[in-house]
C-alpha cells in the first residue's frame, strides 16, 4: 500500500512538473507564450461580452545583446530574472507578466479605467527597469522600450494585439529606445519601411552606397580650423536615408561593425591626403555600442593607422557617456589597448548621460562635448549658461579639452569664448559637407593651408 500511495504521489508530481514546464517560463518563473496568450484570450472573451478596457504591453530590454554578449549569459540570465521581478513588483494581482523569450515580455491589463491608465503603468515599468542591476560584483544599467495596443480599437484577437504592440514596441526604440509608444496604423507602414531598408542596408557596402561628409572643428578665438568630424550619409536606390533612420538599425542588426570599419579606413585615408596638402587636421569619428564591444576592434585600428600611414594621436574616437557605464571593466580594458595605439577618446553630448561622473577618472579620456541642448540657450537660460560654465571648470580640473557643440549663434560663441571654452563645432562655422565642399571652405576661409592649427594644445 505504501509503495502505491509513493508511486501515485511521484506521478502527481511528476504531472506538476510537466504542467509547469508547458505553461510557465524556467528562468524567471513567469507565465510562458501559451499561458499568456490563454489568459489574454479569456480576458478578450469577458471584455467582448462585458465591456471595459484592456491593454497589451509588448517589452524588450535595450542592448541586451550587448550585456549578454559582454557579461556572458549568467549574468544576463540574472539581469532577466531582477527585471522579471521588477516589472511583477509594479503591477496588479489581476494583471500577467509574461517571458515570451530571450529579452521579450509582454504585459496583460485588464480592467482598466481608460486607455491612458496603460501609458502610467508603463511608464512605472519603464522607471523600475532603468535602476541600476547588481550581477554579482558588477553593475550594470539596462532600459527597456514598450508597445501598447489597446482592445478592440488595435485587434480583436490576441496575435494581432501582440502584432500590433510589438510594432509599437520597435517605433518606441526608434524614438531612442527607453520609452514607451501606443500603436498606430502609421506604425504599420514604418514596419514595413524597416524591412525594406534592412534589406538595402546589408547591401549597401558593396553597392558602395555610402559617403562622408565632415564638418569642420574650430577655436572660438581666431577661427582657426583643426580637424574634422567625419559623419556618415547613406544614398541607396530609394534615395538619401536620415542617419537617424539607418544608423540604429545598423547597430541592431550588427551591420554597423563592417559599416563602421570602412568610415574609419575611408576617413583616415582622406585626412591622410589633406595632411599631405598641407593642412594638419585631425579626425574624429563616432564610435557606436557594437564597435566598442568588438574585440577585434583595437586590431582594425591598427591596421588602418598603419595603412594609411596616420599617427594614432591624429584620431579621436567619440563614445557616449551611456556606452562607458555599460560593462566597466570589459570597456575600460578596451579603451586601454586603443589608448596604446595613441588613438584619442572623446565624450560625445556630455551631461546628458548618467549622473556617476567617476568615469572621468577611470577612462583614458582626452575631450568633453558640451551637448547641443545645453549650448541652445546659453546665451539666455541661467541654467543652461551655469551647466556649461560647470563642464568648463570640470574639463580645466581634469585636464581635458571642452568642445561645444551646435553652435549656431554669434551670441552663443561669444558667450563660449568670455566663458574660457575655447573649441567649438556647428553650423555657425559650418554644416557636415562633403570633401570638395569643405576643401572650398577652407581656402575661402584661410590664405594659406598653414592658417590650420592644431586643437590639441
Amino acid at each position: 500500500m505504501l509503495d502505491n500511495a509513493r508511486e501515485i504521489e511521484q506521478n502527481r508530481l511528476a504531472m506538476q512538473q510537466l504542467d509547469f514546464m508547458a505553461h510557465y517560463d524556467g528562468l524567471t518563473g513567469l507565465p510562458n507564450r501559451l499561458l499568456f496568450a490563454d489568459r489574454a484570450r479569456q480576458a478578450i472573451l469577458r471584455h467582448k461580452r462585458d465591456g471595459g478596457h484592456l491593454a497589451l504591453l509588448f517589452l524588450d530590454i535595450d542592448n541586451f545583446k550587448i550585456v549578454n554578449d559582454t557579461l556572458g549569459h549568467p549574468l544576463g540570465d540574472a539581469l532577466l530574472k531582477q527585471a522579471a521581478q521588477r516589472v511583477q513588483g509594479v503591477l496588479r494581482q489581476s494583471d500577467t507578466v509574461a517571458r515570451l523569450g530571450g529579452d521579450e515580455f509582454a504585459v496583460l491589463l485588464p480592467d482598466l479605467e481608460e486607455d491612458a491608465d496603460a501609458g502610467r503603468v508603463a511608464q512605472k515599468i519603464l522607471n523600475v527597469l532603468v535602476q541600476p542591476y547588481t550581477l554579482g560584483e558588477q553593475e550594470t544599467f539596462a532600459s527597456a522600450s514598450l508597445g501598447i495596443a489597446l482592445y478592440p480599437g488595435d485587434g480583436d484577437s490576441v496575435e494581432l494585439l501582440l502584432k500590433h504592440a510589438d510594432t509599437a514596441m520597435y517605433h518606441a526604440k526608434s524614438q531612442g529606445k527607453n520609452n514607451y509608444q501606443f500603436f498606430c496604423t502609421e506604425m504599420t507602414r514604418r514596419a514595413q519601411r524597416r524591412l525594406e531598408l534592412e534589406q538595402c542596408l546589408r547591401r549597401a557596402l558593396e553597392r558602395d552606397e555610402f559617403t562622408l561628409h565632415y564638418q569642420p572643428l574650430l577655436k572660438l578665438h581666431g577661427g582657426a580650423v583643426f580637424g574634422v568630424e567625419a559623419l556618415l550619409r547613406w544614398y541607396p536606390a530609394v534615395g538619401e536615408v536620415s542617419p537617424a533612420e539607418f544608423v540604429p538599425l545598423a547597430e541592431e542588426t550588427g551591420l554597423i561593425v563592417p559599416i563602421g570599419a570602412w568610415v574609419l579606413a575611408t576617413a583616415c585615408r582622406q585626412v591622410r591626403v589633406w595632411r599631405d596638402q598641407g593642412w594638419p587636421l585631425c579626425l574624429a569619428v563616432n564610435l557606436s555600442a557594437r564597435q566598442l564591444r568588438d574585440p577585434g576592434l583595437a586590431e582594425t585600428l591598427r591596421e588602418v593607422l598603419e595603412a594609411v600611414g596616420l599617427p594614432g594621436d591624429v584620431l579621436e574616437l567619440e563614445i557616449t557617456e551611456s556606452l562607458l557605464m555599460q560593462d566597466t571593466e570589459r570597456t575600460l580594458d578596451l579603451l586601454r589597448e586603443v589608448k596604446e595605439l595613441g588613438v584619442r577618446f572623446s565624450v560625445d553630448d556630455f551631461g546628458t548621460g548618467y549622473s556617476n561622473l567617476s568615469y572621468l577618472k577611470r577612462f583614458p579620456l582626452d575631450t568633453l562635448k558640451i551637448d547641443r541642448s545645453f549650448v541652445r540657450d546659453v546665451a539666455t537660460d541661467p541654467d543652461d549658461a551655469a551647466i556649461v560654465m560647470a563642464i568648463l571648470a570640470l574639463g580645466q580640473a581634469l585636464k581635458l579639452r571642452v568642445i561645444a557643440e551646435g553652435v549656431e549663434t554669434q551670441e552663443q560663441a561669444e558667450f563660449l569664448r568670455k566663458a574660457g571654452c575655447r573649441l567649438g563645432q556647428g553650423y555657425l562655422f559650418g554644416p557636415p559637407q562633403p570633401t570638395d565642399v569643405l576643401e572650398r571652405l577652407l581656402r575661402e576661409k584661410f590664405t594659406s593651408p598653414q592658417a590650420v592649427e592644431s586643437g590639441r594644445s
